[in-house]
């Protein structure tokens, strides 16, 4: 993970003077711009030498000024711009070319870090190909849907614990494609538990808060085999347990399976769409499993039916129904 290389960069003081970070996953601009702070100075050179601007508070030509300053009381200063897509200058052109001047001929002393997020500078304009030509560039991609239970195992490893490929994907369904979040709740667990132990469902459900029977994940597996009887037990549970189970979370959840589901079912290759897809060896049982329950056609009406039920929710055209009954009436329409 390129990520995980920088990180090791900067560690071992193998940085470069100027950093663009960018792209939709804030996560891992998040922890370069930390591991820039925390390893390059010590706490008494950060006193004089770590400047921290906003971009929506700050100029180019004020962080260029900074960073053509000599650090006072150390060999090194460190210039971070968190937010910089809210920086009002990359459209200016006067700004941009003491930008890409200072790119060509960075100061020695200063390491410039720029945290774009969500999204990327442009890449046609004159700035960007600076950045691309003389400095270290991230980009920082979004983690595939299909991918998230993988990163999931890899990240509870890094931590040294141990968590199943369903746990897994448990974690990453339940708390979605946001990293912060999933990496605040397995540091969680960190502390209850000891290095080599598994993360199991009842941990999960101890500490976590997710239920081992009653998640979006099982009524997803209630919907796929149609067990009419544990998808009814599963909504009955979220219509009592509303908080921890809010349709506004389900619904999101639902979809990307039945949206999947319809492309296999309506491909001329199968084989093909699973490929294209990226969809594992784990979550394939499911998909042929909903092969055999559902039509191409059923599988269509399905899209229809969640699409539905978010603007009920959301009260589109002045409609208003309570959560619980439209989920109810949701499960109802899929599995008959």
């Amino acid at each position: 993970m390129e990520h995980l290389r920088i990180i090791r960069d900067i560690e071992m003081k193998n940085h470069s003077p100027i950093y663009l970070l960018h792209g939709e996953e804030s996560y891992f601009i998040d922890i370069i711009a930390d591991a820039l702070e925390d390893k390059l100075l010590d706490e008494a050179e950060k006193a004089f030498g770590l400047h921290i601007y906003y971009g929506k508070d700050t100029t180019l030509e004020h962080i260029l000024s900074t960073s053509k300053e000599f650090p006072m009381g150390g060999n090194l200063q460190l210039v971070i711009v968190r937010e910089a897509q809210d920086l009002k200058d990359w459209k200016k052109e006067d700004a941009t070319k003491k930008l890409v001047d200072y790119i060509q001929n960075p100061t020695p002393t200063t390491v410039l870090a720029f945290c774009y997020k969500n999204g990327k500078l442009d890449g046609r304009g004159q700035a960007f190909k600076a950045f691309k030509s003389k400095a270290k560039v991230f980009e920082s991609a979004k983690i595939k849907d299909y991918a998230l239970s993988e990163w999931v195992n890899t990240f509870v490893k890094e931590k040294q614990l141990t968590v199943g490929g369903s746990n897994a994907q448990l974690l990453a369904d339940y708390l979605g494609s946001d990293l912060h979040k999933l990496v605040n709740e397995i540091e969680k667990l960190r502390l209850i538990l000891k290095p080599g132990d598994e993360i199991t469902s009842q941990i999960i459900q101890d500490h976590i808060g997710i239920s081992k029977d009653y998640n979006v994940w099982e009524l997803q597996d209630a919907l796929v085999t149609k067990d009419v009887l544990k998808a009814n037990r599963i909504i009955h549970y979220f219509e009592n347990n509303p908080k921890q189970n809010p349709v506004a979370m389900i619904l999101p959840a639902l979809y990307p399976f039945f949206a999947k589901l319809c492309l296999i079912l309506n491909s001329q290759s199968k084989s093909e769409a699973y490929k294209e897809l990226g969809i594992t060896s784990f979550a394939m049982r499911n998909f042929k499993e909903a092969e055999k329950n559902y039509s191409p056609a059923k599988s269509e009406r399905i899209l229809g039916y969640l699409r539905d039920s978010e603007e009920q929710l959301k009260g589109v055209k002045g409609l208003s129904f309570d959560s619980g009954d439209i989920l109810k009436e949701l499960v109802f329409k899929i599995l008959h």
